[in-house]
């Protein structure tokens, strides 16, 4: 072979080689990255990426835990050398999840990077540090619905957004309770599955011009552990608040929104000049319709992430993406005590559930003292593709000395019953309470045969339908007494004891008074009427 042939057959090798290394990292390569943080990526490209990064390490396995509403898989990476199973005990589980709103696109990009970081990257240190689950493209159905004049106001990607609600219209972070989507018992059904010690939640928060990258919050619902909410608020959020200053330069802070403590429902974007009324910053719901709370209820920790819609898109991503590594962190270094805490719980409850009184009814608490909260300002920039503009963080921060609410105590408590038992002569309504409690991962029972119990029974005076339809509801609430009376319970009457892990939720979902129970999504309705007894009895 002459030499100038020989020349040009290395250099066509050469520039073959480098095209498929090019292929491959630009499969390993996020669409946010790729487009310089113009766009997101869609389903499609969600599987291409997660399907390359596993065929490049053993250390992520591919499955998926449900489907959506409009037939797509949903994908759960497994990660993890070698990938561990459901039946794993040795380490904490976390499960991150993101895209529980398709508009909120950061987490599914940070994920991404995430699980290219922990498996073949710089972060490999962690991997065996923990059982890591991640659920990047949650609403994938809403995510395919990609437009310009989604959160128009948001900064970026200027190329479009999914939609907040799923194919069926539904938000998916006010359905952990109702469960009626497909995505949401597959995620309870996840839950119960993998049982993970940790959930991380990744969503983007728009609302008050506060000065902060990203805002947090653990379970805010008082029904859940003490300890657990200890934990999480005062020890895992302030070691990862300080780290992501230090390490990344970021500004984080409890979630809130500002408003005016005599007025603490108003949200304000932000106060006047010459405001001089007491100034608030306040967290934002205590019921388990939403997930941070929900996951309380089933004794293990949460975080709930809120990037700040502000922000431009490529800063979100990485935020984000800071914030779940420095929890990655934290757990590797504190992975015993998480463990033992999350199964002591477990364990005290069971043996004390018939012991306790629970919350049906919760206002705002604030810290004993007023704290600083950073305010800040936005501007304005023109996203020349939708034609509308969006607001830009702007790099006031002014610390201001204000209250803070930044959880619930609650104002009204019952006694948790040793048993609930539900009876009813409405067709199917027994069938279907047991159906929705088996699907929260809740063991049940049904009588064979009539017997005669000494219940609690609530005798309902008053019933209430929101007048707003909310989620495709009527919120449904009663008022009444309790009434101590020896009753007969027909055969296939269903029977629910709450010294059971989950039996915190099975208070909150049965409680005839509770403010976010199955009677509240109208599943009781048939059987709801004044001076009727309530279908669900208390065993004392």
């Amino acid at each position: 072979m002459h030499s100038a042939s020989l020349l040009l057959w290395i250099c066509a090798g050469v520039i073959i080689v480098g095209a498929i290394v090019s292929a491959q990292r630009d499969e390993l390569q996020s669409v946010a990255e790729r487009s310089g943080f113009a766009e997101t990526s869609r389903y499609a490209d969600v599987r291409t990426f997660i399907e390359a990064l596993a065929k490049r390490t053993t250390s992520v396995h591919l499955d998926t835990f449900g489907t959506s509403e409009e037939g797509r898989a949903l994908p759960l990476l497994v990660l993890g050398a070698p990938p561990p199973t459901a039946d794993q005990t040795r380490l904490p589980v976390v499960l991150v999840m993101a895209n529980i709103h398709a508009g909120e696109v950061e987490g599914k990009e940070a994920l991404l990077h995430l699980a290219r970081r922990l498996t073949i990257g710089d972060l490999r240190s962690l991997l065996n540090a923990a059982v890591w689950l991640f659920a990047p493209i949650y609403n994938a159905d809403g995510n395919e619905k990609i437009s310009v004049q989604n959160r128009t106001e948001q900064y970026g990607p200027i190329n479009g957004v999914g939609t907040r609600e799923n194919a069926k219209g539904l938000d998916l972070n006010r359905d952990f309770m109702k469960i009626e989507s497909a995505e949401a018992r597959a995620l309870v059904g996840l839950l119960t599955r993998w049982d993970p010690d940790i959930v991380v939640d990744l969503h983007t928060t728009n609302g008050s011009y506060h000065g902060y990258h990203l805002t947090y919050a653990p379970t805010v619902n008082p029904n859940a552990d003490a300890r657990m909410i200890e934990f999480a608020h005062h020890k895992l959020l302030p070691a990862v608040r300080d780290a992501m200053a230090a390490r990344h330069r970021f500004r984080v802070f409890d979630y809130g929104n500002f408003a005016h403590v005599d007025s603490l429902e108003e949200e304000l974007e932000g106060f006047a000049a010459d405001d001089t009324r007491q100034q608030a910053w306040r967290t934002f719901d205590e019921r388990p319709r939403f997930g941070n709370n929900y996951i309380g209820l089933r004794n293990r920790i949460a975080i709930l992430s809120e990037a700040y819609s502000y922000l431009d898109f490529q800063r979100r991503v990485n935020v984000t993406e800071a914030f779940v590594e420095e929890i990655m962190r934290f757990v590797a270094a504190n992975a015993n005590e998480i463990r033992a805490l999350t199964r002591r719980v477990d364990a005290e409850w069971s043996r004390t559930a018939a012991t306790t009184d629970a919350g049906i009814a919760f206002k705002l608490r604030p810290q004993p003292q007023p704290v600083d909260v950073l305010v800040g300002s936005v501007g304005s920039m023109m996203n020349p593709l939708s034609g509308k503009p969006m607001r830009t963080m702007t790099e006031v921060a002014v610390p201001t000395r204000m209250v803070v609410y930044d959880g619930f105590e609650a104002t009204a408590k019952r006694r948790v019953p040793r048993e609930y038992i539900v009876h009813s002569t409405s067709a199917g309504l027994v069938e279907s309470v047991a159906h929705t409690l088996r699907l929260h991962g809740l063991r049940v029972e049904t009588t064979t045969a009539r017997t005669r119990r000494t219940v609690d029974q609530f005798v309902i005076d008053t019933v209430t339908h929101t007048e707003r339809l909310f989620q495709g509801h009527h919120e449904t609430s009663v008022t009444g007494r309790f009434e101590r009376r020896d009753v007969d319970i027909a055969a296939g009457s269903l029977v629910v004891r709450t010294d059971q892990p989950l039996g915190r939720l099975a208070f909150y979902l049965l409680e005839p008074e509770s403010n976010d129970s199955l009677a509240t999504w109208n599943g009781l309705d048939a059987d709801l009427a004044p001076g009727k007894v309530h279908p669900v009895l208390k065993v004392p």
